[in-house]
């Protein structure tokens, strides 16, 4: 009896051993701290994905995945810095660097688009005014120069759209310094905050961004979609609350926009 029950035991500590190694990340990523090279994988086959694009934006790396699924990563990658992974036929995916998954090799799982996904923009972007303090979130991934405190996209959506539950989502952000982030640990700033970055869906304001993370969804009102013509995807930058003298825009960047 005393066999079995130390068995059982065994059992109990190696399968507590490998949860605390592994971790769930913010995009639905499944990252295992034991595994020994970077790589991509289909999200629902958990096969290797050859050939697939792996970037980070903000240092120009760019680099393709073997026969594998493995990809190579620069020696040091600093906390924050947004990695993307683009494989035709699957949605454009990107993923924030934590203390989490920092310094360790990143298994990274993709998933197919279907003919209801609508790809709106893949690029990364800056907006705000350029002036922003070192202690803002994430302020030192700043990949460059704002284009600005608003940011448009115009695209086109069929009609058959009004007839499911469509969202946008943002693949990553950064920057944001609202008093939740700051709460969160998100940003080093003691002696203001900002508002949240605004979004608004053909000229109507749907949702407000209060953190920084991967893979946030946004619900789109139905009756807001304009089947079969152009709509507009508009992200305003927030504000300092605590700057009065002038309107100083909160720095932020991200990247990927997509409609489910």
């Amino acid at each position: 009896m005393m066999k079995y029950v130390k068995i059982l035991c065994l059992i109990l500590v190696l399968s507590c051993s490998l949860q605390a190694n592994a971790a769930i990340m913010q995009g639905g990523v499944s990252e295992n701290s034991v595994a020994k090279y970077n790589k991509v994988i289909d999200r629902t086959t958990k096969t290797p994905i050859a050939g697939a694009a792996v970037k980070i934006p903000q240092s120009g790396y760019k680099t393709y995945t073997d026969n594998d699924g493995r990809f190579a990563m620069p020696a040091y990658v600093p906390k924050n810095t947004i990695v993307s992974v683009e494989k035709q036929n699957y949605k454009p995916f990107s993923i924030t660097i934590t203390d989490r998954n920092m310094g360790r090799p990143l298994n990274l799982s993709i998933e197919k688009s279907n003919k209801f996904d609508i790809v709106v923009d893949t690029d990364i972007y800056h907006i705000g005014d350029n002036n922003y303090s070192m202690a803002s979130a994430n302020a030192g991934q700043f990949r460059g120069r704002s284009v600005g405190p608003v940011y448009r996209k115009s695209f086109f959506m069929p009609a058959s759209c009004k007839n499911k539950t469509n969202y946008l989502v943002i693949g990553s952000i950064i920057g944001i310094d609202t008093a939740l982030a700051r709460g969160m640990g998100q940003n080093s700033i003691t002696t203001s905050f900002a508002s949240p970055p605004s979004i608004y869906f053909n000229g109507k304001k749907i949702a407000e961004i209060q953190i920084n993370g991967d893979n946030q969804k946004i619900k789109i009102p139905n009756y807001l979609i304009r089947g079969n013509q152009k709509n507009e995807i508009k992200i305003m930058a927030g504000i300092n609350l605590r700057q009065t003298a002038y309107v100083d825009f909160d720095d932020i960047e991200f990247m990927n926009l997509n409609i489910e």
